[in-house]
This record gives structure tokens, C-alpha cells and sequence, in this order.
């Protein structure tokens, strides 16, 4: 065979041109992986109540610790989802560290100023599935975050309810 006729894969240089096509494509493309449109898993969970939380340790920013985190269930013992974000007095990135933690993990959230160091750390917890998908960057969003409780109505608010309904045709009855 004449090396004009020969396939692709049989070219090597051919063959590194292509490999380095897919990653250059992969790079440019893959810094826009929305993270906001995880969907929950559809496998069976492995005790009540369980959840997932974007995990890594000392990323370089947010997306890398999103994009390589692991896809495991959190620990039964665990309640919420803890975010570290650290990063300069000019607001670079300089680590992301996500994991599962319980309610005693939580305490130190908010943000904390390191001038020595010249760093600024600020911790958040959430709770739900994947809720750590951002990182805190200020006060404003270095918070623990509970969904809110859906309460059932009260008795007396029911029984309001039921009178409001009740009385609610009375005036049609009177103008007849």
C-alpha cells in the first residue's frame, strides 16, 4: 500500500493532529459546563433522606473542584453541604474545598480576613442535593443555608379557612 492510500489511524502524524484537535476542542469548550442543570441521580438511594454534595479538596477554582468532584452519596451521619473558598485581596481564586459535613461544621461560616497571610477565606453550608454549586465570595453569600420547613396549617387557620368558605355565599342568599 502507498502511504497516500493508507487510512487514518495508520498516519501518525495524522493520528497526533487528530488527538490534538479533541483536546483542544475540549479545553475551549468545556468552561461552559453549566453546573445549575444537575439533575438528581435516578438510582436507588442508600438510606432515607440521603444527598450529594460537589466534593474536592484544594481545587485551583470553582470549576475545577465542580467539574472533577466525585459522584458519591454523603456519609448517613452528614447533613448539609460545606463550601471553603479562599482567595486573594484582589478576589483570585487561590483554592475550593467542598465536602459532606453534619451541623457542628457549620459554625464557622461566613468570611474571615487573613491580612498576615493575605488571603480571605469564606466558609458556607447548604442543605439539598448539590446545593454547593457556587462558591461564597462575601458576607452576603458565606451563610448557612436550610430549606425552609413546610409547616402544616394550624387548626385555627383552618377552621378560618372553612368559615370564609362557608360564609363566602351568604350575601348571594340574602339578595334572592
Amino acid at each position: 500500500m502507498l502511504p497516500d492510500t493508507m487510512p487514518v489511524a495508520h498516519h501518525p502524524a495524522a493520528l497526533v493532529l487528530f488527538q490534538l484537535l479533541i483536546l483542544i476542542v475540549d479545553c475551549g469548550l468545556s468552561k461552559n459546563v453549566n453546573f445549575h442543570n444537575v439533575r438528581p441521580p435516578m438510582s436507588p438511594t442508600p438510606f432515607p433522606n440521603s444527598f450529594k454534595c460537589f466534593t474536592c479538596d484544594n481545587a485551583l477554582d470553582n470549576y475545577e473542584c465542580n467539574r472533577w468532584a466525585e459522584d458519591k452519596w454523603c456519609p448517613q451521619y452528614t447533613e448539609y453541604c460545606l463550601t471553603v473558598h479562599r482567595f486573594t485581596s484582589h478576589g483570585r481564586s487561590e483554592s475550593v474545598s467542598k465536602r459532606c459535613v453534619s451541623k457542628e461544621e457549620c459554625h464557622s461560616v461566613g468570611c474571615h480576613h487573613f491580612r498576615k497571610f493575605g488571603y480571605m477565606e469564606c466558609i458556607s453550608c447548604c442543605e439539598g442535593m448539590i446545593c454547593n454549586i457556587e462558591v461564597p465570595t462575601n458576607h452576603t453569600n458565606a451563610v448557612f443555608m436550610v430549606k425552609q420547613q413546610h409547616r402544616l396549617p394550624s387548626s385555627a387557620s383552618i377552621r378560618m379557612q372553612n368559615i370564609i368558605w362557608i360564609t363566602a355565599p351568604l350575601p348571594v342568599l340574602l339578595l334572592v
